[in-house]
Order: structure tokens, then sequence, then C-alpha cells
């Protein structure tokens, strides 16, 4: 398994456009463990607490509004998608997935003292998992797109499909590059050089949230992954949030025939 200590093979000296970051499974589980340290606390404090703001965004994609849905939070890191979900979903019933030892068990720590163990926390890889078919109302994941590639990206928007109700719906948000210029350039200056020494001065080590301005500029925006989700069989929407800082997909699993002809009966 690679160390995500050494990043001099990944940090290209020439340009950036040229360097693509690893997507090996094994290298994103122990780059997420080295951050579980110190992540939840940087994401909040260097995004200007607009992380919080776009969790809350982009649940309000979700439309369905019953009481007890089943929902799943794939990608959940340290559960910080929770309070807005129960805020959003009261009397719903939440699964979280993630694959990040360091993660899961910060994770499992805040559901015993703030959400009283009601959250089902599933420790399996959303790419090769085992959730039943057919079985939720509702997927979300904040900021876990950015750490695929394309081949993958058409495997999450397949388990995506499978695991949905029909007629079930799903919301995705992603950190983007913004297409204005000023902002861009700003944004860039941000995530690749404050990011990182907040990162250092929160203990973390500031190469493995440099990391993130890499997988952040391979992604650019949800444009590609709203394409691939589209040609899984989802409906999906392409979203934008803060003129563009964030992204993301939305959308849902349409009904089958046959739970057509039931409603109308």
């Amino acid at each position: 398994m690679r160390r995500v200590n050494n990043f001099s093979s990944m940090e290209s000296s020439s340009s950036e456009k040229n360097s693509t970051p690893s997507y090996d499974p094994a290298y994103i589980k122990e780059l997420f463990n080295g951050m579980s340290v110190s992540y939840e606390r940087m994401n909040y404090i260097t995004s200007f607490g607009f992380s919080y703001r776009w969790r809350t965004q982009f649940l309000k994609k979700i439309t369905i509004k019953s009481s007890g849905l089943k929902i799943l939070d794939l990608m959940a890191g340290m559960g910080e998608t929770w309070g807005p979900v129960k805020d959003y979903f009261p009397n719903s019933k939440l699964t979280a997935l993630d694959f990040c030892d360091g993660m899961i068990a910060k994770a499992q720590r805040k559901n015993e003292k703030k959400f009283n163990n009601t959250v089902s926390v599933i420790k399996q890889d959303v790419l090769n998992n085992k959730l039943p078919s057919d079985f939720f109302d509702v997927v979300v994941c904040g900021f876990g797109l950015k750490t695929f590639n394309e081949d993958q990206l058409a495997i999450l928007a397949k388990e995506v499909k499978r695991v949905l109700k029909p007629g079930g719906q799903f919301s995705f948000i992603e950190v983007s590059v913004p297409n204005n210029k000023l902002l861009m350039a700003l944004y860039r200056f941000h995530l690749k050089y404050l990011v990182p020494v907040c990162g250092r001065l929160m203990l973390g080590n500031p190469d493995e949230y440099r990391m993130l301005w890499q997988y952040t500029s391979n992604y650019r925006n949800s444009e590609k992954a709203t394409e691939i989700f589209s040609n899984a069989g989802l409906q999906a929407k392409n979203e934008r949030y803060f003129f563009g800082c964030a992204s993301g997909i939305s959308g849902s699993k349409q009904l089958s025939v046959i739970n057509v002809s039931e409603q109308l009966l």
C-alpha cells in the first residue's frame, strides 16, 4: 500500500494539468485516515462555514418529505452531514457508509454522543458493497465525488440506481473549480496554499490537505459526473452552488412500468 506521506511523485514541477492524483481505493483510504485527526474542523474553518451551508442546501434538492424515510449517506466520513439530514428529514432512518477506519471511528463516537446511536454505520467500500437493492428512499453524499475517476463514477452511479427504490431520489455535492477567472485564482490559492497551512496548525499533514486541491482540480465540476449518472439510467441534473465553488448532482430513479400501474389501480 502506498504511503500518503510521500507526495513527491504527485507534485509535478511542470504543470498541474499533467498531474493526475491516485484513485486507488487503498491510497484514498490511507489519505483520509491521515486527515481524520483534523478533517471536520478544517473543513468548516477553511470553507468559512460554507461547507455546512452547502450541506443544508444540497439536501433541499430532495422533494420527498414522508415520515420514516430510509436515507443512505455515502462516503459519510465523520458524519458531518448527519445533523442537516436529521433536521431536514425528521424521523428518518439514517444509514451511513464509509470505508476509512479513521473516519468511521470518529463517526461512531459522534453517533454515540450526539445521535444516541440512531445512525446505522457500515464500514464498506461503496464500489464493492453489500447493501440491499431497491431499499433506500434517498441517497445523499457530501464531498465524496472528487476522489473517483470516470470509471469509478460509472460504478457508483450503477450502485446508486441499484440501492434506490423506484421513485427514490438522490443528491450529491462536491467542491468545484469556478469558471470565473478571478474567483478561480482566489479559490486555487485558498485550497492549494492556505488549507495545507491550516492543516499543519491543526496537527494535520499539509501534504495530505494539498492533495485535496489536486483532486478538486482534476474533478473541476459535476458536469461529467451528471452525464455518467444519466448514462446509468438515472434522471440526473447538474447543480451549481455559490458561483460554481461547489457543484453537484440531483435526481431520481424512475418508477418502473409495474410501479406506475400499481399506483394507477
